[in-house]
């Protein structure tokens, strides 16, 4: 029953997130979905009642996630990190590796170069055979690989790209080649 419960009352915030995800969006939408309030005339309950009111539920997970979303979006990286590291993918691979992504991007964006490179890691092994999500993770890494002079991990990862995810657009419109013609591999 509780998790019904969650599950109603997360369904405007949720709603609204979607819909912010799809275009532009302004404070006052951020502020709806994260503290509560009225949209278009419907109450939304907002995403950190959630949490507090359905804690250990699916729904509250889930508002962990959207409110580290929008808190990496609206440049508060250190709310971003606290919620992305409170979530739990429960084998979801894809929104792991998109939430250790997204943790990265917060490290990077604090100037944390390390942890940065850390999370981008340990999105690229979530999941090997994602090509959705993972080729993404290990760009990624690759270029925080090669910033932080760890060339060997880089030239590793530009060429696990291209050997294992030939369809990835970095791939295809030359940034893996020109990445290791500048670290100076050919082939």
């Amino acid at each position: 029953p509780r998790d019904i419960k969650a599950n109603e009352a997360i369904i405007q915030a949720e709603d609204l997130f979607n819909k912010m995800a799809a275009s532009s969006f302004g404070a006052d939408t951020v502020k709806i979905v994260i503290d509560g309030g009225a949209f278009e005339g419907e109450k939304i309950i907002g995403l950190k009642k959630i949490i507090k009111d359905f804690d250990g539920t699916a729904a509250a997970n889930r508002s962990k996630f959207m409110i580290g979303a929008i808190s990496l979006h609206t440049k508060k990286f250190d709310d971003a990190i606290k919620h992305l590291k409170d979530f739990k993918s429960n084998g979801a691979s894809q929104i792991e590796t998109k939430c250790l992504i997204m943790l990265g991007d917060a490290h990077a964006e604090k100037n944390l170069r390390e942890e940065a490179y850390s999370y981008y890691k340990k999105a690229a092994l979530v999941n090997e055979k994602d090509d959705a999500t993972t080729p993404d993770a290990l760009y990624r890494s690759a270029l925080y690989a090669e910033y932080l002079g760890k060339n060997q991990d880089a030239i590793d990862s530009y060429k696990k790209i291209k050997e294992k995810y030939p369809n990835y657009s970095g791939v295809n419109n030359g940034e893996i080649d020109k990445a290791l013609a500048r670290m100076s591999v050919l082939n």
